[in-house]
């Protein structure tokens, strides 16, 4: 699905003032009808209040700027005005409530350098003092270096008192104990005590069974199932009976399930919106949670400032993720469309095209593109061209069900968002 894309913010939010509406074509999918007129109010003077729905959700902090599940990424998405910070929690060996996503330490941690026997092994496998001796931050860039797997009570104090914390039960069936260790936490820690009281604490899991288990333990906690949308009136009905809202892929929402769920008195939060058009999107359609990697970008959206400010006229076109035969076949697999919206050449020698999960393709030295001009990026190998750059990587990046793009300068400035499926 390829969208609407809106190249000149400063010159939209102008035309829209006192209209405060743009009309957006084919703005995503199973947002069904969205594919006909998308409706996208834009406040018309650029300025708002946190805590106005959408809630912005800072998902593990800010991961698409920072290293996810982090204190440098929570205390990002704090400065950013984030509503609430969405972290992945689970058990360490010897019973430590802390934070982070993979199975494995492999993606986000330098694991195969201080434990290389173990690299593979499950990180709930690891004591809390071996989990400590991890970097988990350098990967992402070496801005972050010496970054630690954080503990669950280190999030609730990196946060300022404006900003709660959604906590995910990440994969509970490999941390046994965790909804009952995650409950005495929240009710014996002052600073858990103080998010409660402010109600800014949620509870959520793609596991019905641990999250009803911890629903049974803490019923004062909010609780958010994680999956898709019941497709019958019954089975809503039974969710709201128990849960307090429900988490939904927005590539899978029916626009007439937001009303439908809001109906029964559960909220409805999508993930993860990582392109402007899809945050203005999901915003119109009324879902009360917005989470992303990009909640500064969301937040300017919000505000009806620039999202990206450093934009520079160098945007994805086009994203081939799925070709037909390898997708790292050579000369014609999978590969990013870059193009130059702007009036200028633009050196994009260095530029780094990044997904969700920090898979990195990086433009080659002496490549410049001219206003109009286009440029594919493969992830395989091939023979250079002044329009093709092949990376020479040996393992797919593109994701064939879906994932969005973010394109950065060489020094990390961001300059662009695409989002396809």
């Amino acid at each position: 699905m390829r969208t609407h894309r809106i190249h000149n913010w400063a010159k939209f939010v102008t035309s829209v003032a006192g209209v405060g509406v743009l009309t957006a074509t084919g703005a995503t999918t199973a947002m069904a009808a969205v594919d006909t007129q998308v409706q996208v109010a834009v406040p018309a003077d650029p300025q708002c209040t946190k805590g106005d729905p959408p809630h912005i959700v800072g998902h593990r902090g800010s991961a698409g700027l920072s290293p996810e599940n982090t204190i440098a990424s929570f205390e990002q998405a704090a400065d950013a005005e984030a509503d609430y910070i969405e972290v992945d929690v689970n058990l360490s060996a010897d019973g430590e409530l802390v934070l982070f996503h993979d199975t494995t330490g492999a993606r986000t941690t330098n694991v195969a350098e201080v434990f290389p026997d173990r690299a593979d092994d499950p990180l709930v496998t690891f004591t809390f003092e071996e989990l400590r001796q991890l970097d988990a931050g350098s990967y992402f860039s070496d801005e972050f270096d010496g970054e630690l797997v954080p503990t669950l009570v280190e999030a609730a104090q990196a946060t300022d008192p404006q900003t709660g914390i959604s906590i995910e039960l990440k994969s509970p069936q490999n941390s046994p104990g965790v909804e009952q260790a995650l409950a005495t936490a929240l009710e014996d820690n002052r600073y858990w005590q103080r998010l409660i009281a402010r109600d800014q604490i949620l509870v959520s899991s793609f596991d019905e069974q641990s999250l009803r288990m911890f629903h049974e333990l803490a019923p004062h906690i909010p609780v958010l199932y994680i999956g898709d949308v019941p497709e019958s009136d019954a089975e809503l009905a039974d969710l709201a009976t128990w849960a307090d809202g429900i988490v939904t892929n927005y590539r899978n929402l029916d626009p007439a399930d937001v009303q439908r769920v809001q109906a029964t008195g559960l909220t409805i939060d999508v993930y993860t919106v990582n392109s402007v058009d899809h945050m203005l999107a999901v915003t119109e359609l009324g879902v009360d949670s917005v989470i992303t990697d990009f909640p500064d970008v969301l937040a300017r959206v919000q505000c009806g400032l620039d999202p990206i400010p450093g934009a520079n006229g160098i945007e994805v076109l086009d994203v081939v993720e799925d070709v037909p035969g390898s997708d790292l076949q050579p000369e014609t697999g999978e590969h990013v469309v870059l193009t130059n919206t702007g009036d200028t050449t633009v050196d994009v020698s260095g530029y780094v095209l990044q997904d969700a999960v920090i898979n990195r393709l990086v433009v080659g030295e002496g490549y410049t593109l001219a206003p109009g001009a286009t440029l594919n990026v493969y992830t395989g190998t091939g023979t250079n061209t002044a329009d093709k750059y092949y990376v020479g990587g040996t393992s797919n990046v593109l994701n064939n069900s879906g994932d969005s793009i973010a394109v950065f300068t060489p020094d990390l400035e961001l300059v662009d968002l695409y989002a396809y499926y």
